[in-house]
């Protein structure tokens, strides 16, 4: 799984999905911000990722008792909330 730097957290959110949801997964995505975050999901923060996860944690837990499944997707959704090119796009842009 690569993750262009071009991409908006939202999208990155979307091609780790993609893999355990496969078409759903920007609808599966845009609904729990939506619902749990209340804001448009292209406008979702890193700062929003750990509530997000927790909420995706939760609807993904009523899909599937798959728990190694559950734990590989939360772990690479963590992996996009310390990723920190963000923060070194800022710096060299300063």
């Amino acid at each position: 799984m690569s993750v262009t730097p071009k991409e908006t957290l939202y999208q990155q959110i979307i091609h780790v999905t993609h893999i355990y949801l496969g078409p759903a997964a920007n609808r599966f995505i845009a609904r729990q911000v939506k619902g749990h975050l209340h804001k448009d999901p292209e406008d979702i923060t890193k700062s929003d990722l750990k509530k997000l996860i927790d909420w995706i944690q939760v609807a993904v837990s009523l899909l599937t008792d798959d728990s190694e499944v559950i734990e590989e997707y939360i772990f690479q959704l963590h992996k996009l909330a310390n990723d920190s090119r963000e923060n070194s796009k800022t710096r060299s842009a300063s």
